[in-house]
């Protein structure tokens, strides 16, 4: 074999061998564990398997190789037989995108004061896709029917931007979760009004765990139009989905999507990642882990005093409030978002991954800094 190429021994089967060798040093404690964020955890075995599963060989790119052909099927059984599906990178670029096709250049999306859209996309929905977001602040987090009403009153003006479409977040960036009641009046009125319908779905799984439904329930048979499907925070290494659940409502998603530079050209590692997730029930599991979790981390701070459960725990997020001195003690020892400093309001995450054990721990840590 020629110097200047290297081995291909134990390549082209199903994935590299355990004893393959890499220069990359483990640079963390495997065994850490934090109720920061759904994003702190690392990939479910699973998924890792699919990617192993599919790295051999040559496939073709930018979405043409055998997995992403056979993710519209999966995504249809899921979502109904209208749904199309687009993987793309990250949430935000699916946020982009997905408004840009329900939207003109002059137009503005109605979205929640709390929306991850609006206060953590670092302005990227206004200076990508050129809309001006209307936001309207609830104490859950949850955009209403009459906000819809009170944002449309301004169409027609030439002096301001035209409401063309609705985003909001299930679950919601507070961890509350639309009901399917609440659900299907935000859309009608939406649809009455005009106006095309996204939902932020990066949390989706657990709102459909939550309210004990199937994905098509929550999303295509409530009124939803085009959705951003969420997956790095239920299991994945990378990667978020959008899809189209009505066509007719949307345009351009295929164009949009490169031009957003999120089309993939080893897209099959992003569509096996989804196929290893809803082929089976990986999402469910995993969403339901993340939801119990929550729940029992609930249970444990309200049973400490001074600790307060400040909001409902809808999904896999628990937002409390602590004492002065215990959110000092606990700042030195984990690392956390804190909603709110006047209230010392801190939001936790429970991820697929977390254990009893992890809840156990934290509440012991809690209990010794409020004594």
């Amino acid at each position: 074999m020629p110097a200047d190429l290297p081995s291909t021994a134990g390549v082209g089967r199903t994935g590299p061998e355990p004893s393959v060798r890499t220069d990359a040093v483990l640079r963390h404690d495997p065994a850490s564990r934090e109720l920061t964020s759904d994003n702190h955890a690392g990939a479910h075995p699973e998924v890792l398997a699919a990617l192993s599963l599919v790295s051999g060989g040559h496939q073709k790119a930018y979405g043409e190789d055998a997995y992403t052909q056979h993710l519209e099927e999966t995504f249809r059984r899921h979502f109904g037989p209208d749904a199309q599906v687009f993987p793309v990178f990250n949430g935000t670029g699916a946020n982009i995108i997905a408004l840009e096709a329900v939207t003109h250049r002059w137009g503005a999306v109605v979205c929640s004061q709390q929306a991850h859209l609006h206060g953590d996309e670092g302005g990227a929905p206004e200076h990508m896709a050129g809309v001006k977001l209307l936001t309207f602040s609830s104490e859950d987090g949850k955009l209403t029917p009459c906000m819809i009403d009170d944002a449309v009153q301004a169409a027609g003006d030439v002096h301001s931007a035209q409401p063309q479409a609705v985003s909001f977040a299930q679950s919601t960036e507070l961890g509350t979760c639309y009901t399917l009641t609440e659900l299907h009046a935000l859309t009608s009125r939406a649809h009455a009004q005009g106006l095309a319908v996204h939902m932020d779905g990066a949390r989706l799984a657990n709102a459909a765990v939550s309210l004990g439904t199937d994905l098509a329930a929550c999303t295509t048979k409530a009124g939803v139009d085009i959705l951003s499907f969420g997956g790095t925070k239920n299991g994945l290494l990378f990667g978020e989905c959008v899809v189209v659940l009505n066509p007719s409502a949307v345009a351009g998603v295929p164009y949009l999507r490169k031009r957003s530079t999120h089309l993939a050209s080893k897209m099959r590692f992003l569509s096996v990642q989804f196929e290893a997730l809803l082929e089976g029930d990986l999402w469910k599991r995993n969403a339901t882990r993340a939801n119990e979790m929550a729940r029992r981390l609930s249970v444990v701070l309200s049973q400490v005093e001074g600790v307060t459960v400040s909001r409902p725990v809808d999904a896999n997020a628990v937002f409390a409030r602590f004492p002065a001195q215990s959110l000092a003690q606990l700042r030195d020892r984990y690392s956390f978002y804190v909603n709110d400093e006047e209230t010392r309001e801190v939001r936790l995450m429970c991820s697929f991954d977390t254990t009893e054990g992890d809840v156990e721990s934290f509440g012991n840590v809690v209990r010794e800094s409020t004594r």
